[in-house]
């Protein structure tokens, strides 16, 4: 695998521990996370590291199998340029239920 898919790869496994770590001491609640501003801050620019980290990679290996890369790279651009839509119902989503996922796949292809 080409060393800058890796670096790539391990930014998003850096993106998502990091995520992670903000619900070491606090209840992975979605009311919880609502109502922290800099909580929410933090998530979205890590989904949108993770969202670059993912469009990198489809520019340099397409083949490459994670699932809903696509989508995961649309939602950084949601972040980004429609900042004033972004949805905490969305987000918190992409949190509970997308992340283990991919970092299951990403840890995977590391191991390759």
């Amino acid at each position: 695998m080409d060393n800058n898919i890796k670096t790539w790869l391990f930014d998003i496994l850096s993106s998502i521990n990091e995520i992670e770590s903000y619900f070491i001491e606090t209840p992975k609640m979605f009311e919880i996370y609502q109502n922290d501003l800099r909580t929410k801050r933090a998530v979205e620019r890590n989904i949108e590291i993770i969202g670059e980290a993912m469009n990198r990679i489809l520019k340099a290996n397409s083949e490459i199998e994670i699932s809903n890369s696509r989508k995961i790279v649309d939602v950084r651009n949601r972040i980004i340029h429609g900042y004033d839509a972004v949805s905490d119902d969305v987000v918190w989503g992409i949190v509970i239920r997308n992340l283990p996922t991919l970092q299951k796949e990403v840890e995977t292809l590391l191991e390759e």
